[in-house]
């Protein structure tokens, strides 16, 4: 098997990822909060057991916030080939992706408003099995890595 791809995401990425947690977030917290309410006002449950619930969904937000983007960076990888482009990502179970240039159909590029915001691009190559992405990007290095693989897809049709 090939070495591990060289190329990391943009460090911004774990920034947009927080943000984005602590969207997801908003609504367990309000569960949490809303099950911490009725077990002890609805059932009249110890203050103990009525506070699991909030308690629960404060652990679950955090994780969502502090700890999972760091690590989702740390894995996510990718390496533009001259035959194939190499995608590395996951935290308990590691993918690896290898895709022929041969196979991509076309190349785009995409921004949230998230993104815009943050200067971040995703790059996403079609194959018929369909697509794959690179997110989390800085524009300009999209840009290049949306041209490279326009490139290099030209290229192996020509063979």
């Amino acid at each position: 098997m090939k070495a591990e791809p060289e190329r990391r995401l943009d460090p911004r990425a774990r920034l947009l990822w927080r943000l984005t947690g602590g969207l997801q977030a908003i609504p367990i917290l309000a569960g949490g909060a809303f099950g911490s309410y009725a077990l002890f006002f609805g059932t009249e449950a110890s203050l103990p057991l009525a506070v699991l619930p909030a308690l629960g969904a404060l652990v679950l937000a955090a994780l969502l916030v502090f700890l999972l983007p760091p690590l989702l960076w740390r894995r996510w990888r990718y390496e533009i080939r001259p035959l194939e482009v190499d995608l590395q990502r996951g935290l308990i179970r590691v993918t690896r992706t290898l895709v022929p240039m041969a196979r991509v159909q076309h190349v785009d590029t995409r921004r949230g408003p998230l993104q815009r915001r943050l200067g971040l691009s995703t790059v996403v190559f079609y194959t018929a099995a369909g697509p794959n992405e690179i997110p989390q990007l800085a524009s300009g290095t999209a840009a290049e890595v949306r041209d490279r693989i326009a490139e290099l897809t030209r290229e192996a049709d020509e063979l």
